[in-house]
């Protein structure tokens, strides 16, 4: 994350949080965040410098007055005049940081082979709730090369059962090994 991002992102969730907007508002960056990432072209066109930033924020208008709320709008804004539309995913990431603290939520990668099952996922869930005390938000992302076993990514941790795992300890356990 950038210090763009920490800045603006966590102003922007103080700014939700002290209005009781704060789940309201992540929805909306969400949203937002995925619509960036499917049409980076708009972002590009925010940072366009042969545009004034009076017309830069007429397109902000004419694009979300209405569907989203207005400090929303407000915050596109802001990143806007000040040249800094490229780090709206940043300030997302921030916002989310601040809003999972806030929320006692944690959020973990399981990395797999194949895709759990909504079972699978419920159980590991419910697991990682009892072990951490906190409401996990689990994503599930495939890697085959993990070849079965599941790693877990969480908090700057990292659990790592996978069976690539296993078999790299055991070749530099064989490797180091003095006949």
């Amino acid at each position: 994350m950038t210090e763009v991002g920490n800045v603006y992102g966590g102003a922007l969730y103080e700014l939700a949080a002290a209005e009781n907007l704060s789940r309201e508002i992540l929805g909306e960056l969400s949203a937002l965040e995925k619509s960036f990432a499917e049409e980076p072209e708009f972002i590009r066109l925010l940072s366009a410098p042969n545009l004034p930033k009076q017309e830069r924020c007429r397109i902000l208008d004419d694009s979300f007055s209405g569907k989203v709320h207005q400090y929303v709008l407000n915050f596109l804004k802001i990143l806007t005049e000040k040249g800094y539309p490229r780090h709206f995913s940043d300030c997302c990431a921030a916002y989310r940081e601040r809003y999972n603290l806030d929320n006692g939520i944690l959020p973990v990668t399981a990395v797999t082979a194949v895709p759990l099952t909504e079972e699978q996922s419920a159980r590991l869930t419910d697991k990682l709730n009892g072990i951490t005390g906190k409401s996990v938000e689990l994503t599930n992302t495939v890697d085959p090369d993990c070849l079965g076993g599941v790693r877990l990514d969480f908090d700057g941790k990292r659990l790592d059962d996978t069976v690539a795992h296993r078999l790299e300890a055991v070749r530099s356990l064989l490797k180091n090994t003095v006949l």
